[in-house]
């Protein structure tokens, strides 16, 4: 007989594994219908039972036979309570169905059923590896099941799903199974199964009466919390196949397989019903209001994994989890964070540990910026645990203590607070800390974090005789990641300081993450999306011209980087790309109503001047179109630009605290920045940006990445993102996403030694001497006042800047390398594993002295004078890859560790030119109009200008019209006539003036210009 490949095999397939038993050997072993009279033996596999469709009650939506059973074989003293009344099932059953119509069948599980005097519990909780036998044995009297063909509708007896999964007779999940086999998959025939074959209005299908509802075929599965018909929303449920979505084959059975082998047993339902699956809303919400949780695959395995290493190190370890945007990092998180303080150790000689029926941690700090975080956090821990208020936020020392003193369990804070928190905390090593980082990057890589790592150490009081290496020590052993913390960074960009801080060592030297959820699964599963996919690039090109006689010399490469930093900041130049990217916001976006009409877009400026400068220009062309909407700007601070100094609330016309809700609102279309909000900035309704500033790596995927999140209710689609980018080429861009498209590891470790070649150099020039640097750091750990520190620091600044008359050169070869020991050491005197306490002391004094060693650049005051030489005479913009997708390299990243080498200033010869060279170089190279020489270009604007400004209706529609809309529509008019007129004699001209928009634009805006000059 051939193999069975249909859904019935997959059934099969799947109770198999659960119960230890098929009905299709069971029928062939003992006959028809055996289930009623021998339930008790189909108790096999993963301990279900296996169930009757029978025994299925459609209006109670439970298995009347599993129910009744758990509850007379362990509740029979609180059923006798009821059992003296004539209906007393019926009333069971009664307040059961009213309450899960009320709360949802989630309360039910966790809090149990009261009627009259009696209470019913409904689960036993999983038990932990300290409870007692009682508990354990509550545990295996849970009655788990699975049954087959279970006709649901009370009002269409023939209609079946395929499979449902309960709990003492309480329904938690139902299963529809595709077969590719036969023609049929989960993710069309299964979703529109349950969507438009099965009815909702069904109280087994009702939302809140069943906890999850999955459709599976052999290869993938994909689950939803709620069935709504055409709009029920399904989330894939798989491992993720190649840093992509779907499985990977699996040797010993279907792709699928890890949900009924790993996800669907006892102890992982058990785990999920008390730990992860939760409500969100308020109390007073009716439940058809609120949003049921349950976690992606990616999600419950991290949290799983990292609470079981825990379980079998201890305290003192370190998890790097890389998680792309997309992954939900806020509820994994916070399911993390409150399992932690639930951590028991495997045995009682782990780091940390305090026997094994005491939890591993005392205490779980969250370090987010995340707002949400904190309410999301105490909304969960309500749900979950008996015991409230255990969640508390804190944002001084005092806060903290007293959270620590309160017994307090999670205690969430800022990365900016976190400093100030712990200043004045004088012992914390009795207790036990996980430290979870949210978004792990420099701020945690390095010396930022000094002062969370001393409050988290051994830091005891010390007796001021004590000798100033006992306290040294002591400060190194607290600044390293030991003893009584554990570290969990979590990111979606890990840097290579990041990666070898909180990754995972492998044998050949490398570090990894400790989990990955890759950008590449996140785009493919549809949870972001492809910001790459439509990239448009611009190159501006220009002509600058010199506007004094002599031709002094100048450095060409900075020459250059200061010209075109001159140009693209010059306010004729922003006025050009402000024009472009509105009139490409308003035509492609606002006209097309994307996103329902409540599509914004993004500028991302150079610098806070640029952004300035931005901001004055699109609020002008928006004035001269009517105001259509409101943008707005955010900068950090104050800024003086032309003689006005300038503020964001200034700006604005709000608080600056506002910009992120009013830039919510529908009539904000357009937020200018530099760099504030490139970072941790959630707005899904942001479809376009315009970039005019240098992005690279970490800040180039994270800016983009602020385009990437889901709208799924106002239709928000990939191809509904632009990018224009009049900075950076396709080819930068690819090399800034690639490694972060797929896993990213760490080569090797940095080669920490380069640390004595570097002190070495610095103590050989003369600087400082030795007993300074000793005096100083003595002083320091002391406390003594600043008054006494500001002399050491002083003298050795002193003999930098003046005394021993050193070079330009080799003064700036000596703060290069101080710099550089400052950055290595700060970075890694965390994870070193030794304790060289000269370098310690080096660190702290060299941390005091750079800031006043003075290096002055011999040639600014001549690039001053460069940029006052030349005149932009002519500006223009070139489309260089329109709507381009760029493909990401899917393969695993190794990064490189931070360059080892000691560095300092070179004295290679600089290559000098005439400003003639520089200006004439500058041109070929930047301005790439079209195929004329700049001195005919210059002629063809003047004669095409002139044949305007004679068209008869010039005069009055252009020259005298005080209204600037109707100016502009009269000019273009014009224009379109004398370029018709010219067609033949510029036909290179015309094609480019008829065919691309940019140009058009750009000899538009020029036209415009030196018809301005002219009249």
């Amino acid at each position: 007989m051939p193999s069975q490949t249909n859904e019935q095999a997959l059934e099969a397939a799947i109770e198999k594994k659960l119960t230890g038993d098929t009905l299709e050997e069971i029928r062939a072993k003992y006959g028809a219908n055996p289930i009623e009279e021998r339930a008790e033996l189909y108790r096999g596999g993963n301990k279900y039972y296996i169930g009757s469709a029978s025994d299925f009650n459609a209006k109670y939506a439970i298995d009347e036979n599993r129910f009744w059973h758990f509850l007379e074989t362990t509740q029979q003293e609180e059923l006798a309570k009821l059992q003296k009344q004539s209906d007393w099932k019926l009333k069971i059953l009664e307040r059961l169905d009213r309450m899960i119509k009320k709360y949802g069948i989630l309360r039910l599980i966790r809090k149990g059923l009261e009627v009259d005097d009696a209470h019913f519990t409904l689960f036993y909780v999983l038990p932990l590896a300290s409870s007692s036998q009682a508990v354990k044995d509550n545990f295996e009297s849970n009655e788990f099941s699975v049954s087959r063909q279970i006709r649901y509708s009370q009002s269409n007896p023939r209609e079946e799903i395929d499979m449902v999964l309960f709990l003492n007779g309480l329904p938690f999940a139902t299963m529809e199974l595709k077969n590719h086999w036969t023609g049929q998959n989960a993710k069309v025939h299964g979703q529109n199964q349950y969507k438009f074959k099965r009815d909702i209005t069904q109280p087994l299908l009702n939302f809140g009466r069943c906890v999850v509802h999955f459709v599976v075929d052999t290869d993938e599965v994909y689950m939803t919390t709620k069935l709504d018909g055409a709009n029920t929303f399904f989330l894939p449920f798989n491992l993720g196949n190649d840093f992509g979505k779907g499985n990977p084959p699996n040797p010993f059975g279907h792709k699928t397989s890890y949900l009924w082998d790993e996800v669907l047993t006892r102890q992982s339902v058990a785990n999920i019903l008390q730990h992860f699956v939760r409500f969100d809303g308020k109390d007073t919400d009716a439940l058809s209001k609120k949003t049921l949780f349950f976690p992606r695959y990616h999600q419950m395995k991290v949290v799983r994994e990292i609470l079981a290493d825990a379980s079998k190190k201890g305290v003192k370890q370190t998890y790097l989890i890389q998680h792309s945007a997309g992954s939900g990092k806020s509820n994994s998180i916070t399911w993390l964070a409150y399992q932690l303080i639930e951590v028991y150790p495997e045995s009682a000689d782990l780091p940390g540990s305090k026997g094994i029926s005491n939890p591993l941690f005392d205490s779980v700090i969250v370090v987010t910026d995340r707002r949400l975080l904190d309410k999301q956090l105490r909304e969960n821990i309500k749900e979950f645990s008996e015991v409230k208020n255990i969640v508390a936020p804190a944002y001084s020392s005092k806060e903290l203590r007293e959270s620590l003193e309160q017994g307090k369990k999670i205690i969430i804070t800022t990365i900016q607070k976190f400093p100030f928190i712990v200043n004045g905390i004088a012992d914390l090593s009795d207790k036990r800390f996980a430290v979870i980082i949210d978004e792990a990057h420099s701020s945690q890589s390095g010396s930022a974090a000094d002062n969370m790592n001393q409050a988290m150490g051994n830091n005891k009081e010390e007796n001021i005789e004590e000798t100033q290496d006992k306290i040294l020590e002591e400060v190194m052993r607290s600044r390293k990641m030991r003893g009584n913390a554990s570290y969990l960074a979590f990111t979606a960009t890990p840097k290579n300081n990041t990666l070898e801080k909180f990754g995972v060592k492998q044998a050949d030297g490398t570090f990894e993450p400790f989990h990955l959820y890759s950008m590449k699964q996140a785009i493919e599963e549809g949870f972001i999306l492809d910001v790459l996919a439509n990239y448009t690039t611009y190159k501006s090109y220009y002509e600058i011209e010199k506007s004094i006689e002599d031709n002094p010399l100048f450095d060409t490469s900075k020459a250059q980087k200061k010209l075109r930093a001159f140009v693209e900041r010059h306010q004729q130049t922003v006025d050009v790309k402000a024009e472009v990217m509105l009139d490409h916001f308003i035509s492609k976006i606002v006209n097309q109503k994307k996103l329902k009409g409540k599509a914004k877009s993004m500028v991302i400026t150079q610098s806070i001047e640029s952004a300035i400068r931005y901001y004055h220009s699109l609020k002008r062309l928006l004035n001269a179109k009517g105001n259509p909407f409101k943008i707005a700007i955010a900068f950090s601070g104050k800024k003086t630009v032309d003689g006005i100094e300038y503020t964001e609330e200034g700006i604005n016309g709000f608080p600056e605290k506002d910009t992120r809700d009013k830039f919510d609102e529908d009539e904000y279309k357009i937020l200018v920045v530099a760099n504030k909000y490139l970072t941790g900035f959630d707005q899904p309704k942001l479809t376009a940006m315009y970039v005019d500033k240098k992005l690279q790596g970490v800040l180039a995927v994270q800016a983009l990445s602020r385009l990437n999140r889901a709208a799924d209710k106002l239709g928000k689609k990939t191809e509904d993102l632009f990018v224009l980018d009049f900075f950076n080429s396709t080819e930068d861009i690819k090399t800034a996403f690639d490694p972060f498209y797929t896993a990213t590891s760490l080569s090797k470790a940095t080669d920490v030694n380069v640390l004595h070649e570097i002190k070495a150099s610095l103590d050989e020039v003369g600087v400082y001497e030795w007993f300074e640097v000793e005096d100083f750091v003595e002083k320091y750990f002391r406390n003594v006042n600043a008054e006494l520190l500001s002399p050491i620091i002083d003298f050795a600044a002193e003999r930098f800047n003046n005394t021993l008359a050193l070079g330009d050169e080799a003064k700036a070869d000596f703060k290069i390398k101080a710099k550089q020991f400052v950055k290595i050491y700060g970075q890694m005197a965390a994870i070193l594993p030794y304790e060289v306490i000269k370098w310690e002391k080096l660190f702290w004094f060299l941390k005091f002295l750079i800031p006043k060693l003075i290096i002055v650049d011999p040639y600014i005051d001549a690039y001053d004078e460069l940029l006052n030489s030349v005149d932009l005479s002519t500006y223009g913009l070139e489309r260089v890859k329109l709507n381009t997708a760029i493909g990401l390299d899917d393969s695993k990243t190794e990064l490189d560790p931070q360059n080892p080498n000691p560095r300092g200033a070179h004295g290679q010869e600089e290559e000098q030119d005439p400003l003639d060279l520089i200006i004439q170089s500058f041109n070929e190279k930047w301005y790439q109009g079209w195929d004329a020489t700049p001195e005919d270009q210059r002629i063809k604007f003047v004669n095409l200008s002139k044949n305007i400004m004679a068209h008869p209706d010039f005069e009055m529609k252009v020259k005298d019209n005080t209204d600037s809309q109707n100016q502009d529509l009269a000019l273009r008019k014009i224009l379109d006539e004398v370029m018709s007129q010219q067609r033949k004699k510029e036909l290179d001209l015309y094609r480019l003036y008829a065919k691309d928009d940019a140009f058009y634009q750009a000899f538009f805006d020029t036209m415009k210009r030196m018809i301005s000059l002219g009249k």
